[in-house]
């Protein structure tokens, strides 16, 4: 990681070279005090939050950077952890919490190309892309809560499972549409019983087992 010093313009017509843009590699274990943002010791590990706009090679525009330098009291031994974001207006605290959620956000992006098209959809309008993207997660997390409903009576059950269910129940009532009456509640049961569970990958665990 690069300190970040302030360059300026080459003029082309005159021989003065700009001034240097890129600094001294940054020594994670001697930070000024001035970009300490946090201290906190826990179990004899102390932890200082450090954070600063830096500039690297390898990318084009300033990054907000967090560095945690972990102490431990005993034995003096230090380790170091560094976070970035392009967003320079991010807080540190707000930069560790996306961090920590990085595998969520992961797999919120998996469940949104394997299940709900984010992988599939042919939109090339800025619009019509924010609309499919912005569907696709959304059907991320209103499954997620679904699923946790589901689940009381069905445990294990995934994604598919859920699908398979709430497809089943939609056959069912567009089925019932057509007959002239209505089934009598306990052959009503098993139909619906019967007709969600195909597809499923768990067991399908309600009051009446399909026969």
């Amino acid at each position: 990681m690069i300190q970040h010093y302030t360059s300026r313009g080459e003029n082309p017509e005159s021989c003065k070279r700009s001034r240097r843009k890129y600094g001294d590699k940054v020594d994670c274990h001697n930070i000024p005090d001035k970009y300490l943002c946090k201290s906190s010791i826990e179990d004899e590990i102390q932890t200082d939050v450090y954070q600063c706009t830096l500039l690297h090679k390898e990318f084009a525009q300033a990054l907000n950077v967090v560095i945690l330098v972990k102490t431990n009291l005993k034995t003096n031994v230090r380790s170091h952890v560094i976070l970035f974001s392009s967003d320079l207006n991010l807080s540190s605290e707000k930069i560790i919490d996306y961090y920590k959620l990085r595998f969520q956000i992961e797999f919120n992006f998996r469940d949104a190309k394997q299940f709900w098209g984010l992988e599939d959809f042919m939109n090339l309008g800025q619009t019509a892309v924010t609309n499919a993207a912005n569907l696709a997660f959304f059907m991320v997390n209103i499954s997620h809560h679904l699923l946790a409903d589901f689940r009381t009576l069905n445990p294990g059950s995934g994604i598919i499972d859920l699908k398979t269910y709430y497809r089943g129940f939609r056959y069912v009532n567009e089925v019932l549409k057509m007959l002239p009456e209505i089934p009598e509640p306990i052959l009503l049961n098993q139909i619906f019983a019967k007709l969600t569970s195909l597809g499923r990958i768990h067991k399908v665990s309600t009051s009446v087992e399909p026969s």
